[in-house]
């Protein structure tokens, strides 16, 4: 099963439609149990809209990929732990 800090690392990709499909399942199946997954996903596409809206330029991949790794750190020293509340409409 998809960890927490691997949807992190591919979070950008998945708002993109850049995945595969058995990657994008189990984007799909990981964010159907966490919540705090389903948050980050929502936030990270509110503010790639956003900025999309507002922006004619292009981010540079240096920034994205500092971005990417600082979400991967801090994910990583949150604990693993199960979402008790997998419903997906919370």
């Amino acid at each position: 099963m998809l960890m927490c800090r691997e949807l992190a690392g591919i979070a950008s990709d998945y708002i993109d439609g850049e995945l595969s499909t058995g990657r994008r399942l189990s984007v799909q199946m990981h964010l159907m149990m966490c919540r705090h997954c389903r948050s980050f996903i929502g936030n990270l596409r509110a503010s790639t809209e956003l900025l999309r809206g507002h922006s004619s330029a292009r981010v540079e991949q240096a920034v994205i990929d500092r971005i990417n790794h600082r979400v991967t750190e801090v994910l990583s020293h949150r604990p693993e732990t199960p979402d008790p509340d997998p419903d997906p409409d919370r």
